[in-house]
C-alpha cells in the first residue's frame, strides 16, 4: 500500500520509517483525526498512517477499552479521555490568568457568583470560580463537572462547535438534573441554534439546579472555538438581580477583553 506525502502524518511521510513502539503507532492514529471530520474510518486510519489494517485494528480496539476513542456510525472518534485531557490542558492555560481578576470584578459588580468553565467530553469542567459581594453561593465548586447540555457554559462552548460534533458527542435522550432539563439532543441542537444566533449568549433556567439561572459566553481566540466560557449566576427572584440582557452586553464586553488578552 502506497501513502500520499500530503495526507499522512509527518513521521511516516518524511521519515519514510514505520514505527515500531506502541506509542508511536496511538499517536499517529491519534493524529488522524486533527481535520473537520469528527469521524474515521479503519480505513482511513490504515492509509493515513501507513500501517498494516490488522495493527490499525488491534490497536483502535485497545484505544477503546482505554477511552481513547469510542465507536460512532460508520467509524470511530475521539473517546472521551482525549477530551478530558484537552480540557484540563487549558487549567494551566493563560486564559484562567487571564480572566482571574476579571471574574472577581464580575462579581463585585453584580454581586454573582461567576464561574469559568472548559468543556471536558460531554461535560463541563470549572476551573475558576467567584463568590459576589452578598455571599450568596451556589452548590459548585472549582474542579467540579456538571452535564454541558443543561448548563449555560456547556451551551455556549457547545454552540461553536459544528453540529455533527454534537450529534456523536450526545445520545438521542439526555439525562435530566431537573424538570427544566434539556431531555433530547433534537431539542438540545435547537437551543445551540438559537445561541449562535444571539452572538453566542446561552441561558440556564434552572435546568442544572432548582432555582438558579445562569447567562454564559464564550471565550474565542486564535481562530478556534470556544476555549472556555464565562457565566453569571444566581437565585431566581433575587433582589436588585440584573436583567439578563444586562448581563449578556456585561459578559460579552468582559468575554472580548480576556479574548484580547489571550492573544496578545
Amino acid at each position: 500500500m502506497t501513502v500520499d506525502a500530503h495526507t499522512a502524518p509527518r513521521s511516516v511521510a518524511h521519515t519514510g520509517r514505520t514505527p515500531v513502539s506502541m506509542i508511536e503507532r496511538m499517536t499517529l492514529i491519534l493524529d488522524t483525526f486533527d481535520g473537520p471530520a469528527p469521524m474515521r474510518t479503519l480505513v482511513d486510519v490504515a492509509e493515513r498512517t501507513g500501517l498494516p489494517r490488522s495493527s490499525v485494528h488491534r490497536i483502535i480496539d485497545q484505544m477503546i477499552r482505554l477511552r481513547w476513542l469510542a465507536h460512532a456510525p460508520g467509524g470511530y472518534r475521539l473517546g472521551n479521555r482525549a477530551l478530558e485531557l484537552g480540557g484540563l490542558a487549558i487549567e494551566h492555560n493563560e486564559i484562567r490568568d487571564a480572566m482571574g481578576p476579571r471574574l472577581h470584578e464580575l462579581c463585585q459588580r453584580t454581586g454573582m457568583v461567576a464561574h469559568l468553565g472548559v468543556l471536558d467530553g460531554p461535560e463541563v469542567l470549572i476551573i475558576d470560580k467567584a463568590v459576589g459581594r452578598s455571599g450568596d453561593n451556589i452548590a459548585t465548586r472549582l474542579g467540579g463537572r456538571l452535564p454541558a447540555h443543561c448548563t449555560a457554559v456547556g451551551k455556549a462552548l457547545l454552540a461553536t462547535l459544528r453540529p455533527s460534533v454534537v450529534e456523536l458527542a450526545f445520545p438521542e435522550r439526555l439525562p435530566r438534573r431537573t424538570s427544566h432539563t434539556i431531555a433530547h439532543r433534537a431539542e438540545l441542537h435547537g437551543e445551540l441554534d438559537r445561541v449562535r444566533r444571539h452572538r453566542g449568549v446561552a441561558l440556564d433556567r434552572e435546568e442544572s439546579l432548582l432555582g438558579i439561572v445562569c447567562v454564559a459566553v464564550p471565550i474565542r481566540a486564535g481562530g478556534h472555538g470556544g476555549i472556555a466560557a464565562l457565566s453569571l449566576s444566581g437565585r431566581l427572584g433575587g433582589a436588585r438581580a440584573p436583567g439578563t440582557s444586562r448581563l449578556a452586553r456585561l459578559l460579552v464586553e468582559v468575554a472580548d477583553e480576556s479574548a484580547r488578552a489571550v492573544r496578545t
